[in-house]
């Protein structure tokens, strides 16, 4: 564990975090990095034999991109366009290298020396293997740095580990191999990569003394009513900055409806039970989490130290996150090393931002209606641009948007950094689709909701009538499909049952009542999407948020046959749902809306049949598997997954098998 001075400056790593592989096609090649001083970068490709490509994007051109966020935090975007096609199913290894920007006779660094662990045993430099045809991914969501137990993303890395070590790199998928997958396709990313709403205390912590080491610009703060609060620095210093940020919110009559929205909803009875009271606020804080949950490097030097004036209760409350907290610690050079070898897709969900973030139009007004709420849901969502976003679709960050960024990033809370924030609230660029064979087509069930026209309260569809008509024309005329949705297209029938009640009082905030069936014209249309005859006739669909994993085989109802769906949840990365409800709630669900059950004809699945999936060694009823891991899914030629399984983060691995009598009620 750390324990050097905060102001060791001069031992802040070359690399802070990366490099991240975002993307590659037959000719070309996307990588992310954030390094301590201003960098040039350097790429050869070994495409095996005696074909090396040697690349070298000038700083500022579309082929390397830079932001400066402080006197020590650069961000590089490499977006490598090559002359011939990548060579598909090999190893291809990279050697990036990097030299100061102002060298006149550059000094190229390698991996070995700023990052010797970033290789596996036997490779020399990190690589990848460009697999276009999908044989095999891995998908999960909802990674919580003070979860206690262990990283969905650290088997991850134990799978390539074997891969490499067997040579098995252009595997064919068979059932005999040992068990061993191809090498996947993409690492997919389904949300709640951070939690910028529950943040433990040592956290927070490490990124207070992380933004001091990198010189982040102080933040000029509005709309706080605590006397004395006016910029970043000032919230540091603060006696509530840790574990009491609420009290920090306005306290007059007329926004109480906005500690509601932010802390109104943190204890869950049902669904969840987390923490809001660190909530991140500034641009710098979440900027700062995003390199301490990805790398190692940052975590050097920091100091944990519990900070002075915190009552009995936050001393034993940060004792105990400070245990979490190590072992994530030690978790993240397999973190790294794994998010280096595969190309990794992301999209945000509530927590990259806030919980229930945009729920329902009541909750939009009251968030987007202060001045202080504004900032921190639009500080969460500028960190998100540049460390996830960006590299999904480098091209939809066009000059002006980077423009924008780069002026918000050197002056934090003045005019430019305001209409930052305004301009990506109305940006409808975060969905994207990978050329993949089957495409991977990710939506934005955030930012584009369809708003109740009849209550403000109600929640909102996941996503509006024109960014649905658009999903349509995407899919339109594809054999198969790999859908991403955060949130799972076809959920749990009793929880989203609960989640209607909840909302019927007036309530759902309590209960994170959002689903896809809980508003009447989102659910009608993603349906008729599915039912369109030209539409996929192969949907598998990827989803997380929920905190348990489970597999359903979908069969719609019609005259004429609609397409396989098969809905595979994987969640959480390092999470878990609580173990004795989530055991209650799954067999109350499995004996109230089995496929046979006459109650399913008092749903929208009364069109359809929906079969549950039972994983190994699911005891009597069970179908919902609890427990943090990744989630690993094998499709054969024509986009239909013939192997699904969960690789839990204790080492087990669950397979999830068709039941061959899945009608009855067990």
């Amino acid at each position: 564990m750390p324990t050097a001075s905060n102001s060791a400056n001069e031992d802040l790593p070359l690399v802070l975090a990366g490099p991240l592989l975002r993307r590659v096609e037959a000719q070309r090649i996307v990588l992310w990095l954030a390094t301590s001083q201003p960098m040039r970068a350097r790429i050869d490709l070994d495409i095996g034999g005696e074909q090396a490509l040697h690349l070298t994007p000038e700083p500022g051109t579309p082929a390397c991109r830079v932001l400066t966020a402080g006197a020590q935090l650069h961000y590089l975007l490499l977006d490598l366009a090559l002359d011939a096609e990548l060579p598909a199913g090999q190893w291809i290894g990279y050697r990036l290298a990097l030299a100061p920007r102002d060298e006149v006779e550059p000094q190229w660094r390698d991996a070995a020396d700023w990052a010797p662990d970033l290789c596996y045993p036997g490779r020399e430099t990190p690589g990848f293997v460009f697999a276009p045809q999908v044989a095999s991914l891995l998908h999960g969501s909802c990674r919580k740095p003070h979860y206690h137990g262990g990283d969905g993303l650290v088997r991850a890395d134990a799978l390539l580990a074997e891969l490499v070590a067997r040579n098995a790199l252009d595997a064919d998928p068979a059932p005999e191999a040992d068990g061993l997958p191809a090498w996947p396709s993409a690492l997919v990313m389904t949300g709640d990569q951070i939690y910028a709403d529950d943040v433990a205390g040592p956290m927070l912590r490490a990124i207070h003394g992380l933004i001091g080491r990198l010189g982040l610009p102080v933040e000029r703060l509005e709309g706080i009513d605590e006397a004395g609060v006016r910029d970043a620095e000032s919230l540091y210093r603060h006696p509530d900055c840790y574990y009491r940020r609420d009290k920090l919110l306005p306290r007059h009559k007329r926004n109480y409806a906005l500690i509601e929205v932010f802390f109104g909803g943190v204890e869950k009875p049902v669904f969840t039970s987390a923490s809001a009271h660190n909530h991140l606020i500034t641009l710098a804080e979440v900027l700062a989490m995003y390199l301490l949950v990805w790398s190692p490097a940052p975590w050097r030097g920091l100091q944990l130290d519990p900070p002075a004036g915190l009552s009995a209760e936050d001393a034993a409350r940060y004792a105990s996150e400070h245990r979490a907290i190590e072992a994530f610690i030690a978790d993240l050079p397999a973190v790294r090393r794994v998010l280096a070898h595969i190309p990794v897709a992301m999209i945000f969900d509530d927590h990259d931002i806030t919980d229930d973030w945009n729920l329902s139009r009541e909750w939009e007004e009251i968030a987007y209606g202060h001045d202080f709420s504004r900032r921190i849901i639009g500080n969460a969502l500028l960190a998100y641009t540049i460390n996830q976003a960006w590299g999904n679709r480098p091209e939809v960050l066009d000059d002006d948007l980077l423009e924008r960024l780069q002026r918000s990033l050197a002056a934090p809370g003045d005019t430019a950094h305001q209409e930052c924030i305004a301009h990506l609230r109305q940006f409808e660029g975060w969905h994207y689709s990978w050329p993949t064979t089957p495409p991977l087509v990710v939506i934005d069930t955030r930012t584009q909701r369809w708003r109740s026209e009849h209550a403000a309260r109600r929640p909102s569809g996941l996503m509006d009538w024109e960014s649905l008509t658009d999903l349509q024309h995407t899919l339109r005329g594809l054999p198969a499909v790999l859908l991403v949705s955060p949130a799972p297209i076809f959920g749990v029938k009793l929880i989203e049952s609960i989640q209607r009640v909840f909302t019927w009082f007036g309530h759902p905030l309590m209960v994170d009542a959002e689903n896809w069936m809980a508003h009447p014209g989102s659910a009608q249309a993603i349906l008729n999407i599915f039912r369109h005859r030209k539409t996929p006739q192969h949907f598998v669909v990827l989803s997380g948020d929920v905190h348990y994993s489970f597999v359903y085989d979908v069969e719609l109802r019609g005259r004429v046959r609609g397409p396989d769906i098969w809905q595979i949840c994987s969640s959480g990365v390092r999470n878990e749902f609580p173990p004795r409800l989530l055991g209650v709630l799954d067999r109350l669900n499995r004996w109230l809306y089995s496929p046979r059950s006459p109650l399913n004809w008092f749903t929208r699945r009364r069109h359809m049949r929906v079969t549950p999936r039972r994983y190994e060694g699911a005891s009597q009823g069970r179908r919902l598997l609890n427990g943090s891991g990744i989630g690993l899914v094998e499709l054969d030629a024509e986009g239909v997954p013939w192997r699904i399984r969960e690789l839990l983060a204790d080492g087990r691995t669950i397979g999830f098998e068709r039941d061959e009598d899945a009608s009855r009620w067990d």
